[in-house]
């Protein structure tokens, strides 16, 4: 059964800067993916990439997010949930796989869950 969930994404409320300065950081990461050629046989993963990267790139043309219209927010809102959206599918997939295969690591994996606050390594 496929699921469809309403979600919004506000930049007017996040901290965009900090988020440029962590997808920037990481571009050097980002592009040793981009060159694995066995990561690129996984589609919605170069995908995922991709918007990524585009999202990273719309940032770093931005010099101050307090000077951007509504109309821009907004367009940049649309770029962070098409990353959001399909990165969540992604490790959906990859904590399937864990379950299924290596039940050691999905242990570990559910247990420090980044979807969840209070997650914690601790076996309770």
């Amino acid at each position: 059964m496929v699921r469809k969930f309403k979600y919004s994404v506000s930049c007017q409320s996040g901290n965009l800067d900090t988020l440029k300065a962590f997808l920037t950081n990481k571009r050097a990461f980002l592009l040793r993916l981009l060159e694995n050629p066995n990561l690129l046989e996984h589609e919605k993963f170069t995908e995922l990439l991709w918007a990524v990267f585009h999202l990273t790139e719309e940032l770093e043309y931005r010099k101050d997010f307090a000077l951007c219209p509504d109309s821009d927010l907004n367009h940049i809102a649309g770029d962070v949930r098409r990353a959001y959206v399909i990165l969540i599918s992604e490790w959906l997939e990859y904590i399937r796989h864990l379950k299924n295969n290596y039940p050691y690591l999905f242990s570990l994996a559910s247990r420090i869950n980044p979807f969840d606050e209070n997650a914690s390594p601790i076996v309770k």
